[in-house]
């Protein structure tokens, strides 16, 4: 599986539902054994398989510093955030779900995309970190 957005998440990008920048972005963890499905998941509470483990909280954590960008040379819209960091923790990932997390119940909280690890990442009493992509987390051209 590679990186998607939900076709949820266009729709409501594009009927101003969603502001990237001033929304909270939330960022939270699965396992392998979630599969995304960009038709029919639109909400947290379609999302599957939540990792469990030390030093991870339910829902993740929120993206900080997001910034949303134009990038006239290159012709696209961007958007960035800090790379996050779960500290002395014990857990394994395949993908991270980035949604809008509106401080309530999953049935709210919008779905953006997944991000794909491609293999398992651990982290054993240490830093689980998810890295961003240099060129920004989601770019429109």
């Amino acid at each position: 599986m590679a990186d998607v957005l939900f076709n949820s998440f266009k729709r409501d990008i594009m009927n101003g539902l969603i502001d990237l920048d001033t929304n909270t972005i939330g960022c939270m963890l699965v396992t392998s054994t979630y599969v995304p499905n960009i038709d029919t998941h639109s909400k947290r509470s379609d999302i599957t398989n939540e990792v469990v483990g030390t030093g991870y909280t339910a829902k993740g954590k929120n993206l900080v510093n997001p910034v949303v960008t134009a990038d006239n040379v290159g012709d696209l819209g961007k958007f960035d955030a800090d790379d996050l960091s779960w500290a002395a923790s014990t857990i394994t990932a395949r993908g991270a779900v980035l949604y809008v997390n509106r401080g309530g119940v999953a049935t709210a909280d919008e779905l953006i995309g997944y991000l794909d690890f491609v293999t398992d990442k651990s982290s054993t009493s240490g830093n689980f970190n998810v890295n961003f992509n240099a060129s920004g987390i989601i770019n429109l051209s």
